[in-house]
């Protein structure tokens, strides 16, 4: 298992950080098996520079040489995800926004203007911003912050939380599984893939707003 795994590795590490994360995630897939993808995924939610376009594929790569079944890989990724987004979720509806922006200031490589974006995405989106924001990287990880302080209700909150994760984490995980040794290309398209969920954002909010207008204009007739 080992073997193919590694084999698997040779193609995408060239001494980048790619290489070392994949290695990373493959020692833990085997030490503790699927869960060990749930818990790679868990931590990508709280550290955002951790890919989940690398982790996801080689949990598939991995339950395509059968250290664990494809449903496991995607059960174990998605409750990872979940987990992950509520622990931020929890911190950020403990510690308030003054607090929480103290501390993401520290984090290596995330900055405060990724949360300003990610904290107006949720103010204009509300809870389309939750669903569509688990596709996209980086804001996968944050939406969940704004998500605490505004105190969202947490059953919609989890519930738009796994929609939007299993919808990633399937795709990903399966580009994997039938990829093979190729997984890591799945991270080339990621980019593009990020782009079109962004467009459905933006084409959903419009079409949301101009039927509210158009409803308006309507209602003083209809009297």
């Amino acid at each position: 298992m080992t073997i193919f795994l590694q084999q698997g590795l040779t193609t995408a590490s060239d001494g980048s950080a790619l290489g070392g994360v994949a290695e990373w995630a493959v020692n833990v897939m085997e030490t503790i098996g699927a869960p060990g993808a749930g818990l790679a995924i868990a931590l990508e939610n709280l550290f955002p520079p951790l890919p989940s376009e690398v982790i996801l594929p080689l949990a598939g790569f991995t339950a395509s040489r059968g250290n664990f079944t494809l449903f496991e890989a995607i059960f174990w990724t998605t409750l990872g995800s979940v987990v992950g987004a509520y622990a931020l979720y929890a911190l950020g509806a403990a510690l308030g926004r003054r607090r929480m922006r103290a501390i993401v200031a520290r984090v290596p490589l995330v900055d405060l203007e990724d949360v300003d974006r990610v904290e107006a995405w949720f103010a204009r989106y509300g809870y389309r911003a939750v669903f569509f924001g688990r596709m996209i990287p980086l804001f996968r990880s944050l939406i969940s912050i704004p998500a605490g302080i505004e105190r969202m209700p947490q059953g919609k909150f989890l519930l738009l939380t796994a929609a939007g994760s299993l919808i990633w984490n399937v795709i990903f995980v399966l580009a994997g599984f039938y990829l093979g040794e190729s997984w890591h290309l799945v991270e080339r398209y990621a980019d593009t893939f990020q782009k079109i969920v962004i467009a459905a954002v933006v084409l959903g909010a419009a079409y949301f707003i101009i039927s509210r207008i158009l409803k308006r204009r309507r209602a003083p007739d209809a009297r």
